[in-house]
């Protein structure tokens, strides 16, 4: 299995992190908590099933954008190396200590093959059985179809773990078919003592692309040549919404995906989409910095473009146009990535999803005792009228599972929060809090 090396971590860290493991030998997960609440410096830490520690990832960074809905990496993608095995994704959590600056929080992966070890063995980690007979993955483990659904059933158990270890509840695992051709595993938490609605879905879906989903993509500058009016496709994804209870933490959203088309000649298009971003009720600088530079670090393994390219992409597309402001504070997108080859692309998507945890859970932790007024949570509910808004309008996932015959709609819909409010004409005061992020949603800015 994966090796997970910790670096560049100074003294106080260094000690924090002995203190974490002493506590683990000497008192099980179980008693973990209570232990931490002797150490004043350690009360942001956190421990996931698995035994693994880890410090913070804190960065990512830049890409050029070709055209409008294309990616060229172009010059840039000889530069990129093997960040991560992706076993690793499950069990490590990073730990926000004294709000991110007590200690260089840096989550690395040792460079190694992707070779992890025995594929059943990997699985055993994950949340339910893999969408795909395993059987069918170890007859064809070197194809991307199967390194990607190992990335995204891993990414799945990871993220799960960290929510399940921070809110003390169990997610509901609801694994599904699709007549036309695979289906998907379906993790949701509702009425948490953390989160009010936490889903983590992974879908793998095949067959013909219906004509509406053609259209949308060929709208992307998609050239697409179907036999007999036909186009075969295989998509797989794993996206997450988390909706917290407390409106000072943020709610999030992260989605990698993968396509395959098959054309006429039998040649197939491939591409990689996704991205990570925040959507707080409220502005804190340190957060929004610890997000961003989470991100940026990550991306800056493979090029120093990618960031600021994928961080305004981010912005544009998560507006919400008929409101004038985005939907939150950003982070990346991007999509239809497809050069300069299959095996640097992949690896840029694996460096993102190994972010997913260190990027969002020390917020919640920081937050997790904040007290709030009734007129914050309204605030929350008016804001997630908006985050409602957004996805039915103008979300391209949703969109393609709607336009999907089969589609699993309670999975599409899985990133709708359990409630949310409308008010007729409401505008906060000027000077208010609300008013403060409302301004930041109006006009993105920079974070680091």
């Amino acid at each position: 299995m994966t090796s997970v090396a910790l670096y560049t971590i100074n003294n106080s860290a260094r000690s924090i992190a002995r203190l974490c493991r002493a506590s683990r030998s000497a008192h099980g997960t179980a008693d973990f908590h209570s232990s931490v609440a002797r150490y004043s410096t350690l009360r942001k830490c956190a421990f996931l099933p698995g035994g693994k520690w880890s410090f913070i990832i804190a960065g990512t960074r830049q890409m050029s954008q070709a055209s409008p809905g294309r990616i060229s990496l172009g010059r840039y993608g000889k530069s990129v190396f093997l960040v991560a095995g992706a076993a690793a994704v499950t069990g490590v959590l990073a730990a926000g200590v004294s709000h991110f600056q007590r200690a260089e929080m840096a989550t690395k992966i040792s460079n190694i093959e992707e070779v992890e070890g025995d594929m059943r063995e990997r699985c055993k980690s994950f949340m339910s059985p893999p969408v795909t007979d395993i059987k069918v993955l170890e007859q064809r483990k070197d194809a991307m179809s199967t390194r990607m659904e190992m990335l995204i059933m891993e990414t799945q158990a990871a993220f799960c773990k960290a929510l399940e270890e921070v809110d003390g509840g169990t997610f509901k695992v609801d694994s599904w078919t699709r007549k036309e051709g695979g289906g998907g595993i379906s993790c949701v938490m509702q009425d948490g003592k953390v989160f009010e609605k936490a889903g983590v879905n992974v879908s793998v879906v095949f067959g013909n692309l219906t004509e509406e989903a053609a259209r949308q993509m060929r709208s992307r500058g998609k050239v697409l040549k179907g036999k007999d009016g036909k186009l075969p496709f295989c998509a797989m994804g794993v996206s997450s919404v988390i909706h917290p209870k407390n409106p000072h933490i943020p709610t999030v959203h992260f989605n990698y995906r993968y396509f395959e088309i098959e054309e006429a000649d039998g040649t197939k298009q491939w591409w990689f989409g996704g991205g990570t971003d925040l959507t707080p009720v409220y502005i804190d600088l340190e957060d929004a910095a610890h997000f961003h530079k989470t991100l940026k670090k990550a991306c800056d393994k493979h090029h120093p473009k990618f960031y600021p390219d994928f961080k305004k992409w981010c912005d544009n597309y998560f507006y919400i146009r008929h409101r004038g402001e985005t939907r939150g504070i950003g982070g990346i997108f991007f999509d239809d990535l497809d050069s300069p080859n299959q095996e640097e692309a992949f690896n840029f998507v694996k460096s993102c999803a190994k972010t997913v945890v260190p990027c969002y859970l020390p917020i919640v932790y920081k937050h997790l005792n904040d007290s709030f007024t009734p007129e914050e949570k309204d605030w929350q509910q008016v804001r997630r009228g908006r985050y409602v808004e957004f996805n039915l309008v103008y979300d391209r996932g949703v969109k393609f599972g709607l336009a999907t015959p089969g589609s699993r709609i309670e999975s599409i819909l899985m990133s709708l929060p359990l409630t949310a409010r409308w008010e007729y004409m409401h505008e906060p005061k000027k000077g208010t809090k609300e008013a403060e992020i409302l301004e930041v949603l109006r006009n993105p800015k920079e974070w680091i």
